[in-house]
Order: structure tokens, then sequence, then C-alpha cells
């Protein structure tokens, strides 16, 4: 599969993760020991057992959103493995809120492909907490 369809199926699962739902994005992981999740809800963790359960803690804070939005800033492709950085315009009830509050998260995400299929090998997520309209990516001044 080319990596463009994998990143539609990522994207995708994010969308679910926001439902509350899991079982997408974890099928997407690379499940060795070094992979690595680093999100707003706790420390780094590294290998697919502490990924799993990282993952799973932060599904249970989401409900009733989404994430179909990306702004992409800069994409890697080569043979074995691919690097992105994006920002994720996200919609969900967290953490037990009545409301959908909307949220951006900064992320860069390595998928490398092991035996011919593309994987998530490491998923750094920060939120911004103050988007700068005139900042150097915005096309405002550095």
């Amino acid at each position: 599969m080319d990596f463009d369809t994998v990143l539609a199926q990522y994207h995708e699962a994010l969308d679910t993760f926001a439902r509350g739902d899991a079982r997408d994005i974890k099928r997407l992981y690379s499940h060795g020991r070094d992979i690595v999740l680093a999100n707003p809800f706790g420390p780094a963790v590294r290998g697919w057992a502490d990924v799993e359960e990282r993952t799973d803690f932060a599904v249970a804070h989401f409900r009733d959103g989404e994430c179909r939005s990306f702004d992409s800033l800069y994409r890697l492709v080569s043979a074995d493995t691919a690097v992105i950085h994006e920002v994720e315009h996200w919609k969900a009830k967290v953490s037990g809120r009545a409301e959908a509050s909307p949220f951006i998260l900064r992320v860069t995400t390595v998928f490398r492909r092991e035996d011919g299929t593309w994987h998530v090998a490491l998923r750094h997520a920060d939120p911004i907490s103050s988007p700068d309209d005139n900042g150097p990516l915005r096309g405002g001044r550095a």
C-alpha cells in the first residue's frame, strides 16, 4: 500500500479516536519495542505495551468529537521511512465535559515500513494554546 493511502487511513483513525474509539489508530501503530508516543496526556512512553496503555488512557477521555482538518507543514517520504509534521484541528468532549471544545495539536509523526506495510513508529503531539496568526508559518515576520 502506498504512503498516501496509509496517511488517509491515519487521518480517518484520528477522527475515529476523537469519537472515543482507538481500534483503528492502534492497528496503524508498529508493535515494536522501540516505538514512541508523546501526547498531551502524560509522559512519553516507549514500546508497544506502554504505547497501547497510554493510547487507551487517552482515548478514554474523548467522546463525540471529530478530527477532520490537517495542515501539512512538512513531509518527507523515502523507501522505508516517512516523516510528517501537521497541525491537527480537533473538536471533542474531553475529560467528561458536556460540550465539545475545539483544540489544535502540533504533531510530528514518523512512519516506517515493516514487512511492506507502513506503521506509526513515533507520534509527538503538543497542544497549541494560542495560535499566533502573525507567526512565520502564517505569513508574518519571524
